[in-house]
Parts: C-alpha cells; sequence; structure tokens
C-alpha cells in the first residue's frame, strides 16, 4: 500500500537547551514500531547524556555539524556525512553549533530502549 505521511508529530527531546525532533515515522506518529525516522533540528550548546540504545541509530547531518562521543574515542560528522550506532555501543551526541539532521533507528525508538546515563 501507498501512503502519504502528511506531517511529523513533535516529540518531547532529551538534552539542553531543548531541541526540535519531527517524528516522521515510528511509534507516536505512525504506529510503526519497527523503523523511525525523525528531523531533528538542534541549537547552538545542545548535548545530551551519553546513552546504550538497543536499536540501531543512523545519523544524516544537513546542515551544521554533530559531535559524536563514543568508548572508543570522538568524531565531528559534517554535512553531508552520517554516522551510524550499533545497539549496546554507549554514545554521546552534541551541537556546540547547531544542526540540522535526519535520524533513522531499527527498530523504532522507544523511551525505554535508549538507557540513559544520569
Amino acid at each position: 500500500m501507498v501512503e502519504l505521511i502528511a506531517a511529523p508529530t513533535l516529540v518531547e527531546a532529551a538534552g539542553t537547551p531543548p531541541k526540535k525532533i519531527r517524528e516522521l515515522v515510528g511509534r507516536v506518529n505512525t504506529g510503526d514500531s519497527q523503523i523511525s525516522i525523525a528531523h531533528m533540528t538542534s541549537p547552538p550548546g545542545w548535548s545530551e547524556p551519553s546513552q546504550r540504545p538497543e536499536f540501531d541509530e543512523w545519523t544524516y547531518v544537513l546542515s551544521g555539524s554533530v559531535v559524536v562521543e563514543y568508548d572508543g574515542g570522538s568524531f565531528t560528522a559534517a554535512a553531508g556525512q552520517a554516522v551510524h550506532a550499533a545497539p549496546g555501543e554507549r554514545v554521546r551526541y552534541s551541537t556546540p553549533e547547531g544542526a540540522d539532521y535526519v535520524a533513522v533507528c531499527l527498530p523504532a525508538f522507544s523511551p525505554e530502549s535508549v538507557h540513559r546515563d544520569g
């Protein structure tokens, strides 16, 4: 079946200052538990606690940059680049300069499956 997803749903975000999450596909907007696709707009200075999610997460940076810290080090993903974090890996995201990006999670993101520190 072909289906139009007419609009995303705003979802509450972790971290400070608040970022905007617009879920297009996932548990909230479409009831899908297999995948989530969300458009994020993160202000300068945003950061969140580290986490060990139970899902694969791909992040595609549209503009700005995303700093990724993990147990093996850290790097910055710039516009046009993508990041993959496998399930169970400790990862922390931040956007010192701000960023616009798309996150894809398999299976779909749920608050219970993130396991944030502190």
